[in-house]
């Protein structure tokens, strides 16, 4: 399986997404700049987490006009696998390739600690993946949020791919890290659910010696769905 990892000025995790899938997971894996105007045949699009252009404006709001852009959104139309973890989701958001917005986390303070999520929707991302993953966040713009049409939407479409919980899997407000509406972790979107978009970093925890694998579930399903 071929991966482009995207990396846009202020990316900081493209070099952990790099090594999970090309290292880890066994992916062959490139890196494409955000001033290319076309993606080489891929399989796999990566957006990494980080603070794309200083997450001036709004967090994504200047990648969303990135001159790369265009091919993901194509690449994505067409089916191919798109990933966006934090930074990431944020810029499919902007840019309209999946509904909602991400905004300040409720308490207005930076996250930064693992967190449960609670595997929903069975797309090519979470389909077999153990029913609670343990994973890191790092983010002070994570609050998902989307008009009740919106979430109509993707509960009747089975698109909401991952909810906060406990270490039990119960779905609670003291498990919710920044407020999401319905404790929403990740969403998926495209024609097939082929695009995710989630805001825990499942690349930094993907190796048991970094303390836990449960991120790398998220990439073998995709391996296997493939």
């Amino acid at each position: 399986m071929q991966a482009t990892v995207v990396v846009f000025p202020g990316s900081n995790a493209d070099a952990e997404m790099v090594h999970t899938l090309r290292n880890v997971v066994g992916m062959s894996t490139r890196v494409a700049w955000h001033k290319d105007t076309d993606l080489e045949p891929t399989d796999l699009v990566a957006i990494p987490g980080g603070f794309s252009y200083g997450d001036y404006l709004r967090c994504g709001a200047i990648a969303r006009v990135s001159p790369i852009m265009p091919a993901i959104r194509r690449h994505a139309e067409r089916g191919g696998y798109v990933i966006g973890v934090c930074n990431g989701f944020q810029i499919l958001t902007e840019a309209g390739i999946l509904p909602g917005a991400l905004t300040r986390n409720r308490h207005l303070r930076f996250e930064c600690r693992d967190v449960f999520v609670k595997t929903q929707a069975r797309g090519p991302f979470t389909r077999g993946v153990p029913e609670v993953l343990r994973l890191p966040i790092a983010h002070a713009e994570g609050r998902y949020q989307a008009d009740e049409a919106t979430l109509h939407n993707l509960a009747a479409d089975d698109r909401i791919a991952l909810r906060y919980c406990d270490a039990a899997g119960q779905i609670t407000d003291l498990a919710n890290p920044n407020g999401s509406i319905q404790s929403i972790a990740g969403i998926y979107g495209g024609p097939q659910r082929n695009v995710l978009g989630l805001m825990p970093h499942p690349e930094r925890m993907s190796e048991a010696r970094i303390g836990g694998a449960d991120g790398r579930h998220l990439f073998d399903a995709l391996m296997q769905a493939s």
